[in-house]
């Protein structure tokens, strides 16, 4: 049986070292990520995400700060430090729900206040941009961005 907290913690080793490539492949084929900012992806298109972030933030620091799995089940609560477009600090505190399949990231969840972030990583915008339904503006940004990135390839 894999050892599913291991995964866990290769895949946030990955993210603090800016090793987009080495998080996807962590994750199943037809995997599913989750998050308030970039809604649902599918398949390839998480792997791509991470490839994405991790290539354009340059002080990105990453802190596992607690993480467990269960048979095929884990969580983790991790900690984002970095700085955002234009300069802005960003704090993002994180909790990420997972379930595996033969070793690999079937489903994760991750979940954190958007307005919190919003706040952070848009300033004074982010009052309003982090709310319903105007987050919608912010995941559609993020949702092009990646489609951007992919159709790079």
């Amino acid at each position: 049986m894999a050892d599913n907290a291991k995964v866990i913690r290769e895949l946030y080793e990955a993210l603090d070292r800016h090793d987009g490539e080495t998080m996807a492949k962590l994750y199943d084929p037809d995997g599913r990520f989750h998050d308030p900012a970039f809604g649902e992806l599918t398949g390839a298109e998480a792997g791509d995400m991470w490839r994405m972030l991790t290539g354009r933030s340059e002080d990105l620091k990453v802190e596992l700060a607690e993480h467990e799995a269960d048979g095929d089940v884990g969580t983790a609560h991790w900690i984002a430090t970095y700085t955002f477009r234009g300069g802005r600090h960003v704090v993002n505190d994180i909790h990420a729900r997972f379930r595996f399949r033969d070793g690999k990231i079937a489903e994760h969840d991750d979940s954190f206040s958007f307005w919190r972030w919003a706040r952070q990583a848009l300033g004074p915008a982010g009052l309003i941009l982090g709310l319903p339904p105007m987050n919608l503006l912010v995941r559609r940004k993020a949702r092009d961005d990646l489609a951007a990135f992919r159709d790079q390839d």
